[in-house]
């Protein structure tokens, strides 16, 4: 069992004021796979390494399976830590790098040989056990830094943006492999990325943080359909969401959504149990996904726009367009021609949008 627990957790660098962790709260289940995503200098890799224990804790306390580990060493704590750039030994085989920890730990040479292989076969190293690291590819070395980890048998795996050195074609095999790894082993994995793709595909929960601070920790599902505010909004999906400047008035029982010179009535599914009234006089943002901007009219909102720039993504179609001075992108699914100097029409469902207050930047509804 390893279950990671965050409590009220805050980080202060000596000789600095402003904390990089703020009251941070997490609770990482047993085998669950958490991504923690953010841009770079949020705080996700410090985090990290507070959890492995190469970072002091200014303040709050952290545990693992319950037990408080604040003062307790990295490597007494059963984890295993992957970094970014391998730290493989240069000078020693695949094997040996393999095997060098549990050499230290005076581990019989019996064990060692059936742990390095068992390792060596589930990550499709075998036949590279006798070769030295500058005669394998990055992927091949990224794999040798993940059995280094395995062989040791830890409660926890802590992934420290391992794929960032790698193309993108080789990303991608990577993340597959590792999300079959996690499963194959029943192991409790925290993972650090940049990368909001990365986080999506292989997180089973994702914690998105900023400046320090949780922004939202959920599902992959939930976050990209129901942002809890416009820095995840913002975040989370490729291309990101389109923030149109927006009010809403109130006529009768109906609330109507004002965006440039459109209004149109807000279905009241979309804010049962919500005071809308409390926002009738403040700035909203109106959040509208690239895919769900659609050329076809089927008596859904509009917006009329200048197209800027068609860009064909294979599969997909991007449009970059442009109205009133906020620039948009439209995701088409099919290939389509048209005229750079149109103006075009684009038509938007209203159960698919999602609506945040300006000043607090909270989600109203989704």
């Amino acid at each position: 069992m390893a279950t990671i627990t965050l409590k009220n957790i805050g980080k202060i660098y000596p000789g600095s004021d402003k904390a990089v962790i703020s009251n941070l709260n997490l609770e990482i289940k047993d085998k669950e796979f958490v991504v923690l995503v953010g841009p770079s200098g949020c705080g996700k890799s410090t985090t990290l390494r507070m959890i492995a224990g190469l970072e002091d804790i200014t303040i709050g306390e952290m545990y693992i399976d319950e037990k408080l580990v604040n003062h307790i060493l990295p490597k007494d704590r059963d984890i295993a830590m992957v970094f970014q750039s391998y730290a493989l030994y240069p000078h020693m085989t695949v094997y040996k790098n393999m095997a060098f920890a549990l050499k230290l730990k005076k581990t019989p040479k019996e064990e060692i040989d059936k742990k390095v292989r068992w390792a060596a076969d589930i990550l499709g190293l075998t036949e590279y056990l006798n070769r030295k690291p500058k005669a394998l590819s990055g992927g091949q070395r990224q794999r040798v830094a993940l059995g280094r980890a395995m062989v040791r048998n830890p409660k926890v795996f802590l992934l420290d943006e391992p794929l960032s050195n790698l193309d993108a074609k080789l990303r991608n095999k990577m993340r597959v492999e590792i999300r079959k790894l996690h499963e194959k082993l029943a192991t409790t994995f925290v993972y650090v990325t940049h990368d909001q793709v990365e986080a999506m595909t292989m997180g089973d929960r994702i914690c998105v943080m900023n400046e320090g601070e949780i922004m939202q920790y959920d599902t992959p599902q939930n976050l990209y359909d129901k942002p809890a505010n416009l820095f995840v909004a913002g975040f989370i999906g490729s291309p990101p969401m389109n923030f149109i400047p927006a009010k809403i008035s109130k006529s009768d029982n109906d609330f109507y959504l004002e965006y440039f010179d459109r209004k149109v009535i807000i279905p009241k599914n979309k804010y049962a149990g919500i005071n809308l009234s409390q926002y009738l006089k403040r700035e909203l943002i109106l959040g509208i996904r690239p895919e769900d901007l659609k050329l076809h009219n089927n008596d859904f909102a509009s917006l009329r726009v200048q197209l800027d720039l068609i860009e064909l993504m294979g599969s997909t179609v991007h449009l970059q367009v442009n109205t009133h001075g906020t620039d948009l992108i439209a995701v088409q699914e099919t290939r389509i021609n048209l005229n750079q100097e149109n103006d075009l029409e684009l038509y938007f469902d209203l159960q698919n949008i999602h609506l945040f207050d300006l000043e607090s930047q909270e989600a109203i509804f989704n």
